[in-house]
């Protein structure tokens, strides 16, 4: 009896509780995993996405542009690092310069060189720019020295001018030419031709020259016109490259002039050398008037473009130049540089005397007159 009440309980009791199914609890719990991995992965991604607009946002260009800086705050470019450069720093080699080249004359000479050679037949006038040497003009002599010993270039380097055609006493006529020698005109006739400077450029639109007379005669090569008629008792005249500062001589001895100044100078020329030549004479003014280059005069009639020593006025002190050798040519330039020719190059001082660069010359114009030099 008790048995079978017990098995009756235990039946009642087993109809109340719900059977487990263990495949849809699986299920149940697998889904709960999904769900929470996607709310951990979208959580994730919102924050990525929260940090790239940030940032976005930080270097998003302003559509109206940059704010413009403070007036005492410079304006800084920030270049790419390149590749390939030793410690990220830039090539030193210029676009216009091939790697490896070591042409002086495109570093301190920008400008152009002339030369002045000579054929059988000709006078021939070189240009030399970044080391490439050009023949831009070519004067017929006519059997003549008058030509090759006149002839001259502008400190602009845009004319030449020389004396043509002259008598035995060495004067004739005065031409005037585009630096090619084209456009060529006679400014004058009865110019002399012989000297150490027959033609002197006062500037580059005014050129000194001697006449039969005696009377130096100073002319507007554009105009073709007289400027001034005799020029006094001065010799040896030398004009700085713009015209300003003259070097001359008279009878109170060397001296140099320019606006509002005048001032006496002396040079005491090495004696081993002085019984060689005629003298000496002023061949290049520096552009403040400061300084002057000063070479010998022959004891013939030819020209000499060369010279030898740099003297400064104020003190008639020579002043040592930073080079070694012998010089054979010294030229103030109207950018300021100090030209000082040696034997195969020219050394590139600037108005302070430091040595800036030396310049090679190029062969073929080694043992050539130098002219001048145009910036």
């Amino acid at each position: 009896m008790n048995d079978q009440r017990l098995r009756l309980d235990l039946a009642d009791l087993a109809a109340e509780v719900d059977p487990v199914d263990l495949r849809d609890r699986t299920l149940r719990a697998s889904r709960r995993l999904g769900i929470q991995r996607a709310v951990a992965t979208s959580a994730a991604a919102l924050l990525l996405i929260g940090a790239v607009t940030g940032a976005a946002f930080l270097i998003r260009p302003d559509a109206s542009g940059p704010a413009p800086l403070p007036a005492d705050t410079p304006s800084i470019t920030v270049a790419p690092t390149p590749t390939g450069s030793p410690s990220g720093l830039p090539p030193t080699v210029s676009p216009e310069t091939p790697e490896g080249s070591n042409d002086s004359a495109a570093k301190e000479l920008t400008g152009t060189l002339y030369y002045l050679g000579r054929t059988s037949t000709d006078a021939v006038v070189h240009a030399v720019q970044g080391g490439a040497d050009r023949t831009v003009a070519r004067v017929p002599l006519g059997g003549e020295p008058c030509v090759g010993n006149s002839i001259t270039v502008s400190p602009n380097g845009q004319r030449l001018a020389w004396v043509e055609d002259a008598d035995a006493a060495g004067f004739g006529a005065l031409m005037i030419a585009a630096i090619d020698g084209t456009h060529k005109r006679k400014l004058a006739v009865e110019v002399g031709c012989l000297g150490s400077t027959a033609l002197v450029w006062m500037g580059s639109d005014r050129l000194v020259f001697r006449q039969t007379d005696g009377a130096s005669v100073l002319m507007n090569v554009v105009s073709a016109k007289r400027v001034d008629g005799d020029r006094g008792q001065e010799t040896d005249r030398c004009w700085s490259a713009d015209g300003r500062y003259l070097a001359a001589q008279d009878a109170s001895g060397p001296f140099v002039s320019g606006p509002g100044s005048r001032r006496l100078y002396n040079y005491e020329p090495p004696s081993e050398d002085a019984d060689k030549y005629d003298g000496w004479s002023a061949r290049s003014v520096s552009m403040d008037g400061r300084f002057v280059a000063v070479g010998w005069k022959g004891t013939d009639p030819s020209r000499h473009d060369d010279s030898h020593a740099v003297v400064e006025v104020a003190t008639s002190k020579v002043k040592k130049l930073p080079v070694k050798g012998e010089v054979k040519n010294i030229l103030f330039t109207s950018d300021r540089l100090v030209l000082v020719r040696q034997a195969d190059r020219i050394v590139v001082l600037d108005a302070g005397f430091g040595v800036l660069d030396e310049v090679v010359e190029a062969r073929d114009t080694r043992g050539l007159t130098l002219l001048a030099y145009a910036p």
